[in-house]
């Protein structure tokens, strides 16, 4: 084994525990969040999971981004295959590992990685144009200023480099190949790019643009692999999980607490005995309404903050957003992505009692933002991985309400008439079939 395998080894094992602490303290940060349980419906959620994680159905309602993301999704997948070679040839110290077993197979993959490669390539122009030169609305919102902004093209810029890697390993390789006699490798594109570029180059120029392009494939790889914790891109890991626990229900229908449902029903039984005794846990500390922090969200709600792609169809699609009110869908996740980093780093920092006199609520989302959503639900259709933001707009909503009696004067009319005339209107009960003698 020699100096190199070493470094490579050492590259990939540090690199790949760098990643794999990473994910444990995000799953730590997923944790806060209260237990809900979705493990019915396996089938339907399975199926949910591979109709939109894996098969990208929700990307097709704008069919020329989702043509261009193809491009890069499938090349991420089929790159694989190479990548495992590549840590086979760093390992063990040889070259093209799989080429003499697979035969012509082995020429069809790479060709087809090459093939998507150079697709990738140009998907990865056009993005980079959508976003700094084309200023398309939904990636100039306030909320994309700064780090979402330098996140959203450090990827492109990595796949750019990516690629270059690819057919630098490739086309040299391939001119090397053909330089001792052993012919052409048949590669659908470097077969021809090799010598068109690297013809005439000497042969020691040509193995160093060769061993230049394998490191630099697999450093941009292990350097991604650091990053993707620190990314909106972690969401080609977390979408499938996202999309198997997304919730199942119709859209219109809202989650209600199971202790304020119990209360109801217990006022609405003529049979029930209010004297009777308390359930077993009526003595634990009761649960709070709706949600000020994140420690009152699910642990699904958390989930959805870190799977977000920060795309923005959901803030395009917003009707408050679209009539110039300061509601957007996207940073609602995003704020609770980053009150969950502060907090899970509060918490590991100085123990489980971590407080710091913030909240998700207040200084982070603003009561202007909850109370101009309409709960139309266009946010949770148009979001391509089925986050649901307005499940925790409506539980921020909730808190302000039945915990601090905050909401709009124009609601408090109407829950006072609900309260006193069993309608919205402000009349009498008796008055209410009145139209019809006036008929």
């Amino acid at each position: 084994m020699g100096i190199s395998n070493i470094i490579f080894i050492i590259v990939l094992v540090g690199s790949t525990a760098f990643f794999a602490h990473n994910v444990r303290r995000i799953l730590h940060n997923i944790r806060l969040g209260r237990d809900e349980n979705r493990s019915d419906q396996k089938a339907e959620r399975w199926k949910t999971m591979i109709m939109v994680a894996l098969g990208q159905s929700k990307m097709t309602a704008r069919p020329i981004a989702a043509i261009l993301h193809l491009f890069i999704y499938v090349a991420f997948i089929f790159t694989q295959i190479e990548l495992i070679e590549i840590i086979v040839d760093g390992v063990a110290g040889t070259h093209r590992f799989f080429a003499p077993y697979l035969g012509g197979l082995y020429t069809f993959v790479i060709s087809l990685i090459e093939v998507l490669s150079f697709l990738a390539l140009i998907a990865t122009f056009a993005f980079l144009s959508r976003r700094n030169l084309l200023k398309i609305p939904r990636f100039t919102k306030s909320e994309m200023t700064g780090w979402p902004k330098l996140d959203g093209n450090i990827i492109l810029y990595l796949e750019f480099v990516l690629v270059i890697c690819i057919f630098t390993m490739n086309g040299s390789d391939e001119v090397l190949h053909i330089s001792e006699g052993h012919g052409s490798y048949g590669f659908a594109i470097s077969s021809w790019m090799g010598p068109a570029v690297f013809g005439g180059m000497e042969v020691e120029t040509l193995h160093l643009l060769e061993r230049i392009g394998w490191w630099g494939h697999i450093l941009v790889v292990m350097a991604f692999l650091c990053y993707l914790p620190y990314s909106k891109h972690l969401h080609i890991i977390w979408a499938f999980p996202n999309t198997y626990y997304s919730k199942l229900r119709p859209k219109g229908q809202f989650t209600n607490m199971e202790s304020v449902t119990n209360e109801v029903k217990l006022m609405l039984d003529p049979n029930a005995d209010p004297f009777a005794a308390p359930a077993p846990d009526a003595d634990a500390t009761p649960q709070r309404f709706g949600a000020k922090d994140i420690k009152d969200l699910t642990w699904v709600n958390i989930l959805n903050a870190y799977t977000c792609t920060e795309c923005g169809r959901c803030t395009s699609e917003c009707p408050a957003n679209i009539t110039g009110k300061k509601l957007s869908p996207r940073k609602i996740m995003m704020d609770v992505r980053d009150r969950a980093e502060e907090i899970g780093a509060g918490i590991r920092k100085n123990g489980i009692d971590f407080e710091d006199g913030k909240s998700l609520l207040g200084d982070y989302i603003t009561e202007e933002e909850v109370w101009a959503c309409t709960s139309c639900n266009a946010c949770v259709q148009a979001c391509p991985v089925n986050i649901d933001p307005l499940e925790i707009i409506m539980d921020l909503r909730r808190y302000l309400v039945m915990e601090e009696s905050k909401m709009p004067a124009e609601l408090a009319v109407m829950n006072t008439n609900i309260e006193n005339n069993q309608a919205p209107w402000q009349f009498s009960p008796a008055d209410r079939l009145n139209w019809r003698d006036e008929a």
